[in-house]
């Protein structure tokens, strides 16, 4: 790992486009300036040029949907494999001593993991703890961000439960929190705990994101949720979201029409939500994922993240999109460039940031892959990559393999002199 500072970057040569192109791109400060034909003069631009070919290029990944307090907890706990109810059980009887300098160690490592794959935006959920000191992931997630500032941006979800008082998330907010969120979903009284949170979004006048309808026959949060936020001028986002994949075509296309016209973005979670579900049963288990193929269709925003990491809510994960992007091919059932697309430009959507990727006008945040097409891309998940932040060089990996000669290699080699 280099502690070189992040270089200016003034062209891309050579690199394939998802359509199959091979394409030089220039790029001016944070902008995408110009995408032409390999081998066409470029405009003049301050930087150093990257010869990519051999390397696809896309938006960079964005993650909508993390829980980096959390992260890397996994060994630390040692929680029993489990459902939803055990997972939390398990974070909070350990959260009541969490340690603010071990929550910034822990949250770094996955956060420059993420950013290592080509992940340059993060949002994460922060919990607001029960306890003597209810800030202490709040104190480390601003932190976070703040050295993390131009690498990676990083957005902040205060996560609170029915029993976290009104005036912690008040403090969370002066604090540097971005956003409200919660579980309503898993509340006495879900619908009063929603328009509690929405309340609280509101006299605040920040975004909303929300757990919602996290279970495959629970509470339905979501059209009350987005019957709320119709004509709201706040960012508004509903994550996981499984009950929608067990819902009649019929229904879901009204349900789609609310969420459409309240533009709330849906973001899946495939791993975690794989994870959790169907521990009850020892035969055909049921697995759900929020349908984003089906609400893309409908005109809703949708996006996909990977969640938890080595938490007591998913054992695994890579801090990789494309890890989350071939989730979303083989369990969702989406096309390879509609599953990229979740985890690059519409996550960004989601996240209110701007249009990034190889498009001229663009932000300049980019991530070349080794790969010979996009659904190379997906498959194999080179992690050759070259990652790029408002036309900057933020990491680069490079993967040296040796194979060894088969016998039949070495027998067929012509015989040397002696």
């Amino acid at each position: 790992m280099s502690a070189a500072p992040p270089a200016s970057i003034a062209a891309l040569r050579g690199v394939r486009l998802a359509s199959g192109a091979v394409v030089d791109i220039a790029l001016d400060g944070d902008e995408v300036l110009a995408v032409v034909p390999a081998g066409t003069p470029l405009p003049d631009t301050d930087g150093i040029t990257l010869d990519l070919s051999g390397y696809l290029v896309t938006a960079a990944g964005a993650e909508p949907h993390a829980h980096l307090d959390k992260s890397q907890s996994w060994d630390a706990i040692q929680p029993p494999f489990g459902d939803l109810e055990r997972a939390i059980e398990s974070w909070h009887a350990y959260a009541v001593a969490l340690d603010e300098e071990d929550t910034l160690r822990r949250a770094r490592s996955t956060a420059l993991r993420m950013l290592a794959s080509g992940i340059t935006a993060v949002r994460t959920h922060v919990d607001l703890l029960r306890g003597n000191d209810v800030l202490t992931g709040v104190r480390a997630m601003v932190r976070l961000r703040d050295e993390l500032a131009g690498l990676m941006d990083v957005e902040l979800v205060a996560l609170g439960g029915p029993t976290i008082a009104d005036d912690v998330f008040e403090a969370a907010l002066d604090a540097g929190v971005d956003l409200v969120g919660g579980a309503p979903h898993l509340a006495d009284d879900p619908i009063a705990d929603l328009e509690r949170l929405i309340a609280l979004a509101r006299r605040r006048d920040v975004g909303l994101d929300l757990h919602t309808d996290e279970s495959l026959a629970g509470f339905d949060t979501l059209a009350a949720y987005a019957a709320a936020v119709t004509g709201w001028h706040r960012p508004r986002t509903a994550g996981h979201c499984v009950r929608l994949s067990m819902m009649a075509e019929a229904e879901l296309d009204t349900l789609a029409d609310g969420i459409r016209t309240a533009d709330i973005g849906i973001v899946a979670l495939p791993i975690t939500n794989l994870y959790l579900q169907g521990w009850g049963l020892d035969r055909a288990v049921p697995r759900g994922i929020a349908p984003i193929g089906r609400l893309k269709v409908a005109g809703v925003r949708v996006a996909a993240g990977a969640d938890n990491v080595r938490d007591p809510f998913n054992p695994v994960g890579r801090c990789d999109h494309l890890e989350t992007a071939s989730l979303l091919v083989s369990a969702g059932h989406l096309a390879p460039g509609d599953a990229m697309d979740a985890v690059t430009v519409g996550a960004r959507d989601v996240m209110g940031l701007p249009l990034a990727g190889p498009v001229a006008g663009a932000r300049a945040d980019l991530v070349a892959v080794k790969a010979a097409s996009l659904g190379d891309a997906v498959a194999f998940a080179s992690a050759d990559r070259v990652v790029i932040h408002r036309g900057r060089l933020v990491s680069r990996t490079t993967v040296s393999t040796e194979i060894a000669a088969s016998v039949s290699t070495r027998s067929a080699a012509p015989a040397t002199a002696p």
